[in-house]
């Protein structure tokens, strides 16, 4: 059985502000759990019930690990169906001079002002299918380490690099071209894709904010068939990194 002061230190990590302060995070349910050992991340505690199918002996032997019951498993998951384990794992730190030195040689993709953290999540994910290895925020971007982020991600985040940084100071700094998603830009299916640049997806109410939209070198849009006023910002995203790395596969 779980301590009190236990449960009460997980759920202080469902809120941001406790997240920041601890350097921790929430992972929830086997495969993503998974996903995290086998990557550069710290995996702090696990709890886990009898029903997981976690391989814990592969674990580190610096992992603490706690089996517990379903009831206590529900009183410190963030899901209204918990499944089968949570781990605590470390937030690593964020490191805006890495980010810079990592854009001259790859696609980047850069995400202005999203909300919603099941965008963000699924994001991360479409990008790690096509095999995007960075994505660099604005500060006003939702935090990548909220569980709803980390749920929608799927394990993605795992192997994604999230940096937060100022968008306007980043751009003016930066001599490759930058694609702006905007709804009056090229199509898309006339455009071919540099094999290095950045990105930038914006808001899904207000698009990218008029500061980074100064910045942008290449408008780019996804022609419209239909009769829909938008695309979901996740959506868009699949669809644009499906055309860059169309134009890699075609260019070699």
């Amino acid at each position: 059985m779980l301590s009190k002061s236990q449960i009460n230190f997980v759920k202080l990590l469902h809120q941001k502000k406790n997240r920041k302060e601890a350097g921790l995070f929430i992972v929830e349910g086997d495969k993503s759990i998974a996903e995290f050992t086998h990557s550069t991340y710290i995996i702090d505690t696990i709890f886990y019930t009898a029903k997981s199918a976690l391989k814990l002996g592969i674990l580190s032997q610096n992992v603490k690990l706690f089996e517990i019951k379903d009831a206590d498993l529900q009183k410190i998951s963030t899901l209204n169906t918990p499944q089968q384990a949570l781990a605590i794992v470390r937030i690593p730190e964020n490191k805006p001079d890495n980010t810079f030195k990592l854009l001259n040689d790859t696609f980047t993709l850069v995400l202005d002002t999203i909300q919603d953290p099941g965008n963000l999540g699924t994001i991360i994910r479409t990008a790690d299918w096509f095999g995007f290895k960075q994505i660099i925020c604005s500060l006003e971007t939702v935090e990548a380490y909220n569980p709803k982020v980390v749920q929608a991600s799927m394990g993605s985040l795992a192997r994604m690099q999230v940096n937060y940084t100022d968008l306007t100071i980043l751009l003016q700094n930066c001599n490759l071209p930058i694609y702006g998603a905007l709804l009056d830009g090229k199509s898309i299916y006339e455009i071919n894709f540099p094999p290095a640049g950045l990105l930038v997806l914006g808001n899904e109410g207000n698009g990218i904010t008029d500061a980074v939209r100064k910045l942008v070198t290449h408008s780019a849009a996804i022609p419209r068939f239909g009769m829909a006023e938008s695309l979901n910002v996740a959506v868009s995203a699949a669809i644009f990194c499906m055309e860059i790395k169309k134009s890699s596969v075609n260019n070699k």
